[in-house]
């Protein structure tokens, strides 16, 4: 019979466990100026797909991370400041929470929404419909791209389902950033758009100082 030897103490042990655990992501970075623009002029565009057969629940979103939290309650984390956890350490029990589409602060969990930055319904439009369940599961709960993003209840109820050729965030500030990462959605889930999207995306670009 061979003895293991431990070549750290126990307490070295734990603390390079501790260093290991995975530090809560921050939300993805837009792309730059030019990097957007690039996308935009490479989006296709064409006529909007038909909303037969559109139902939220076929993009299965909220869904369970890894972790064990579900989507929504990631983003709550990710983006909530001065939180306080419930015990289960998922929802949180209270924070505040910024909503840059009409730049305020939501105080209260249950009225931080979260927005998908390109609609669901704004996907099934541009080629959503032609997906596999997995891939539109996957677009519901991507956190990888910039497609998730608190919102207030106002601001998501005003928006909807609409694109950036019917609607624009009130905070002409983030008209910027919205235009990149909306661009980049599209780009990197291959999209289609339209010639009125293309315009305002374009018009919301040259709002961009760098």
């Amino acid at each position: 019979m061979h003895r293991v030897t431990l070549g750290l103490p126990i307490a070295a042990l734990l603390l390079a466990v501790v260093d290991t655990a995975p530090a809560l992501a921050d939300p993805p970075p837009p792309p730059s100026t030019a990097t957007a623009r690039t996308e935009l002029a490479a989006l296709t565009v064409a006529a909007p797909h038909s909303m037969d057969g559109y139902a939220r629940d076929k993009f299965d979103i909220w869904s369970t991370q890894p972790d064990g939290c579900t989507t929504r309650q990631t983003v709550l984390a990710r983006d909530g400041k001065e939180l306080q956890d419930k015990p289960d350490h998922c929802q949180p029990a209270s924070g505040s929470w910024y909503s840059a589409y009409d730049d305020t602060t939501v105080s209260e969990v249950a009225k931080a929404t979260i927005d998908h930055m390109v609609p669901l319904a704004e996907a099934w439009r541009s080629g959503a419909d032609t997906w596999t369940a997995d891939q539109r599961k996957a677009f519901g709960n991507d956190l990888k791209d910039p497609q998730l993003l608190i919102a207030s209840e106002s601001s998501n109820t005003s928006k909807s389902d609409s694109g950036p050729a019917d609607w624009k965030p009130t905070n002409h500030a983030f008209w910027c950033t919205y235009a990149k990462d909306y661009t980049h959605i599209k780009s990197v889930w291959k999209l289609t758009t339209t010639s009125n999207e293309k315009s305002a995306v374009s018009s919301m670009l040259d709002t961009c100082t760098n």
